[in-house]
């Protein structure tokens, strides 16, 4: 598999902007989602990971625990739900076959991107997806779903970062009053951009050390910036 670059350069960009790789809900996975109350909350569409979060790596169907799937695509309905993978639609996938094969299995559309995530070029392309679908959706309603700190937490947050411009969300961190952080601690961290929910839990066992790598990250950022979960997120989980 080609490197990542855009994945590489993020402990890069986390020197001027650390609240990068934070998600504003951790879950064990996607079964812990309580779609209708996201819902009725305002969130109107999701994009989700596929590998070792809806399949096992590398797969094509939906691993079998994953009942809840189908109330997913009925709650946000046709469209509204998007995978975004770093194999299927990837630069990786010629043809898009693998893409064809998961959208048929999951009943949902593959995104198909050139850049892998958490490209600004990636987000970019979801972005105009959901603008472009016959009732728009917002970077703001959107809920994004993944197993990866580097890459999905990061896109969600680049989303959110986009409407504010590169330099300017740069400067406004480099100032903690009234800056990215600051407005974290005041309980903001959604506005302006998507739900980050990061998946802790793996349904096959991959790169270990580096998802240990990321967890330890991530609360060294929590306790340096101060910036914990919001505990009204906590609504949008339910028991399994």
């Amino acid at each position: 598999m080609p490197l990542n670059i855009p994945g590489l350069l993020v402990p890069f960009h986390l020197l001027i902007n650390p609240r990068l790789i934070l998600p504003h809900l951790t879950i064990q996975d996607v079964r812990q989602l309580d779609f209708q109350a996201l819902k009725r909350a305002g969130y109107r569409g999701a994009v989700f990971d596929k590998d070792n979060c809806l399949t096992l790596p590398h797969k094509d169907g939906l691993v079998p625990e994953l009942e809840t799937w189908i109330e997913c695509l009925e709650t946000f309905g046709p469209g509204n739900v998007l995978v975004v993978s770093n194999s299927a639609g990837s630069r990786d996938d010629p043809g898009g076959l693998q893409a064809e094969s998961v959208s048929h299995a999951l009943g949902a559309p593959v995104l198909h991107h050139a850049s892998p995530k958490p490209a600004y070029s990636c987000a970019a392309l979801i972005s105009r997806y959901f603008a472009a679908l016959p009732r728009p959706l917002r970077a703001d309603e959107l809920v994004v779903v993944g197993d990866r700190v580097f890459t999905d937490v990061v896109l969600a947050n680049r989303m959110r970062d986009r409407k504010r411009g590169f330099l300017r969300s740069v400067m406004e961190c480099g100032y903690e009053n009234g800056g990215a952080v600051q407005k974290e601690r005041e309980g903001m961290g959604g506005v302006g951009g998507p739900l980050a929910v990061l998946c802790v839990g793996v349904w096959k066992r991959e790169a270990t050390v580096m998802r240990w790598c990321e967890k330890g990250l991530v609360g060294l950022v929590r306790r340096w910036t101060g910036v914990q979960e919001n505990r009204e997120y906590d609504t949008f989980i339910k028991k399994i």
